[in-house]
């Protein structure tokens, strides 16, 4: 049973993760490098919270109750009796296997290791350790308290026990879960990035402008957000990281990214957290 849950890496994703697990009662570790990252964490929460009171989705007492379940630390060896430890750290396979190897020598044996990575092989993050068994993903989606949807990634080792332990909880956090196989991309990723760079490569040609393209799939398709937008939203940067791997791994055109994009990241245009992608956020 999942009572104590140690996250490592306390940036929008972590952040987001512990949010909505302390909400839910559990008991936080929330891991950083330096405890002013730790702080920025915190206020990721704060700003979320205040916004949700604002809306009259929750109240004074809640945001307490979120607050205090959580618990910041620079070292690891706070994480000694978790029951699930969940990485949101860096999307880099180096920092996630030393990361694991690591905690794997400090943790109780029978707690369960997750990834939260968005791309990246499960499998050979477990196989650093000497809990498979116990391993899987846990893909959330950004802004955590807001995306319902959790996708629980099952590697070939999984076993059952632990699979339903950790989707039990992601579904206790409030989120609809979708199982899915350890290949790269998952399900939402395998799907929307070839949509995205087929946007760009459109776009990219002069075959439409870029609000038409937005305009067209949102008024055609009933899309929240056009694939631009969104594209600027996720990151330029991230997209082109998550193509990179995927046509790695499949060898397929659809994953190719374009050269325009190449360029923009090349050049700083990573989107709305830069001011900058494919629309300009530096004005209102």
């Amino acid at each position: 049973m999942i009572k104590k849950v140690g996250i490592v890496g306390f940036g929008q994703m972590g952040s987001g993760i512990g949010q909505v697990a302390a909400g839910n009662g559990y008991e936080i570790v929330a891991v950083e490098v330096t405890d002013d990252a730790f702080r920025t964490g915190l206020k990721y929460i704060t700003k979320s919270l205040d916004k949700a009171i604002e809306k009259g989705k929750a109240d004074n007492d809640y945001k307490q109750k979120v607050l205090g379940n959580i618990t910041g630390t620079t070292d690891l060896h706070a994480l000694a009796d978790c029951d699930l430890v969940c990485e949101a750290v860096i999307e880099n396979m180096v920092v996630k296997k030393q990361l694991f190897t690591n905690i794997d020598k400090i943790c109780k044996p029978e707690a369960i290791f997750a990834s939260n990575t968005s791309s990246l092989s499960i499998g050979d993050m477990a196989a650093v350790t000497d809990r498979p068994t116990q391993f899987l993903g846990l893909h959330f989606f950004n802004p955590v308290p807001i995306m319902k949807l959790c996708e629980v990634v099952k590697t070939l080792d999984t076993s059952e026990q632990t699979f339903d332990v950790a989707f039990q909880f992601a579904e206790s956090l409030g989120k609809a879960c979708v199982t899915a196989k350890d290949s790269p991309g998952f399900i939402v990723n395998v799907l929307l990035v070839p949509y995205l760079l087929d946007a760009i490569r459109m776009y990219e040609r002069g075959l439409a402008t870029k609000e038409d393209i937005d305009n067209g799939m949102m008024l055609g398709c009933g899309h929240p957000m056009g694939p631009l937008t969104l594209t600027d939203f996720i990151g330029l940067d991230t997209i082109l990281y998550i193509a990179d791997i995927m046509f790695e791994e499949f060898k397929d055109s659809h994953y190719a990214a374009s050269p325009l994009l190449r360029r923009m990241v090349n050049a700083g245009y990573n989107g709305k957290k830069a001011g900058k992608g494919f629309y300009d956020y530096t004005k209102k």
